[in-house]
């Protein structure tokens, strides 16, 4: 046995988010005692993630078809999007099945000190988006933390100078009650997520 194959993987999984070395361990050795098979198909797996999985050009989640099945779903209502910091949460959100309309990724929050500005966002993505007059709501449903509020208050102000601008008639509006401050919607639960968004307020 090569412990030091052993000691690579388990310090590449301990890298993921929520996963200690401990946990990581665990899972090296359950691999290890399982089925060879599962070991090869994972492996394949994460191997061709990146080439079945890419960005869709319009809102910027993960899909497989570009444009996504969200964008190329007329059914949805195309007057709303909903603004979030990353891709998996429109997963999230779909699971609460309290949206139906469009979703756009921003790609991250503004953070100064960590030289995250709003060059590094998908803002000028989202402003193409507005600017074709078909949208009536915006819903910035970003985490109520210091980055979130911050990023917030950035798109409400360029916004409102884009509305009067353009002659745009947008609603703004954010998450309201149900979400915690300091709270992350990774970890919301679907009848919280579904109150937020029923009960979201003017920004």
């Amino acid at each position: 046995m090569n412990i030091n194959a052993l000691d690579r993987l388990t310090a590449l999984l301990s890298k993921l988010p929520g996963v200690g070395k401990k946990s990581a361990g665990r899972m090296v050795y359950h691999i290890l005692d399982g089925d060879p098979g599962y070991a090869q198909t994972l492996a394949a797996e994460l191997a061709g993630l990146h080439q079945a999985i890419l960005r869709c050009g319009i809102c910027g989640g993960f899909t497989e078809t570009d444009p996504c099945p969200i964008c190329s779903d007329t059914s949805r209502d195309q007057s709303v999007i909903c603004v979030v910091e990353r891709a998996q949460d429109i997963r999230i959100i779909e699971e609460s099945r309290e949206f139906r309309g469009l979703f756009h990724v921003l790609g991250g929050l503004i953070a100064p000190l960590e030289g995250i500005g709003p060059g590094s966002l998908s803002i000028g993505r989202l402003l193409g988006r507005l600017k074709t007059g078909k949208v009536r709501e915006l819903i910035l449903a970003l985490n109520p933390t210091i980055e979130g509020d911050t990023t917030a208050l950035y798109l409400q102000k360029l916004l409102k100078d884009i509305k009067t601008s353009d002659n745009l008639n947008i609603e703004i509006t954010r998450l309201a009650s149900g979400l915690p401050v300091g709270g992350d919607l990774e970890y919301t639960d679907r009848l919280t997520l579904s109150r937020s968004f029923r009960s979201r307020v003017r920004f």
